[in-house]
């Protein structure tokens, strides 16, 4: 029997819900932190129902102070968005300062007083040239805080951070997830834009692994 000895960030994006599906089996418990983004509100109503139905619990966390001090266009607002192809310059403007690791300073307290071993997260290779705390540098250095900050030693599992979106997608897709329960638009929209970076990299992933994309778009 799996030792249920694990914590994960929980987005209720493509990734991380993969990944909760994945390793529903040593899942002690999922974050989702509330933390003011155009899609926090969506995705965490995907968050939500994919824990229901894998009989997860789930906590939801607010860290309003980041929607109201950072800088980002992910916290002003759907017209700031851009929109075109998921790469650095274009999608620069929608990084949040020190997201990652602010969301993991908190997930390890939290695993650590729950007795759990592991923090998960749900990195990808994709995100890497965008977003400076999803590279590898980050986020093993962050596992060495981890265990050097706490008595448990809590350490880091990112299994997919040399993955693409697509490789991602096809592990869905061999557990057969319903990615219709899952939102990625940071226009935040009750449909997503399709044009946003976001959007576009999730129609390529679908389309990569061979999933019917269900999503319901705009246009």
């Amino acid at each position: 029997m799996t030792t249920k000895d694990s914590l994960i960030v929980l987005s209720g994006g493509m990734d991380s819900t993969t990944l909760l599906h994945q390793e529903k089996e040593r899942i002690a418990l999922a974050v989702t932190f509330m933390y003011g983004s155009n899609h926090n509100e969506r995705e965490a109503a995907c968050a939500a129902e994919n824990c229901r139905m894998l009989g997860i619990p789930h906590l939801m966390i607010p860290l309003g102070f980041m929607g109201e001090y950072f800088k980002s266009s992910l916290l002003s607002g759907a017209e700031d968005i851009p929109e075109g192809d998921y790469d650095d310059e274009n999608m620069k403007s929608t990084v949040v300062p020190f997201r990652n690791g602010i969301m993991l300073s908190v997930a390890c307290g939290l695993a650590e007083s729950e007795g759990l071993k592991y923090v998960m997260l749900a990195n990808h290779g994709g995100d890497h040239a965008i977003y400076p705390d999803c590279r590898p540098g980050f986020v093993e250095a962050m596992s060495r805080a981890m265990q050097e900050g706490t008595y448990d030693g809590i350490s880091m599992l990112t299994p997919y951070t040399h993955l693409t979106k697509g490789d991602i997608a096809a592990i869905g897709k061999k557990l057969g997830m319903d990615y219709s329960l899952t939102y990625s638009c940071y226009k935040g929209g009750e449909k997503h834009c399709g044009k946003c970076g976001t959007c576009r990299e999730r129609i390529e992933a679908l389309a990569e692994a061979g999933i019917e994309d269900t999503t319901p778009y705009e246009n």
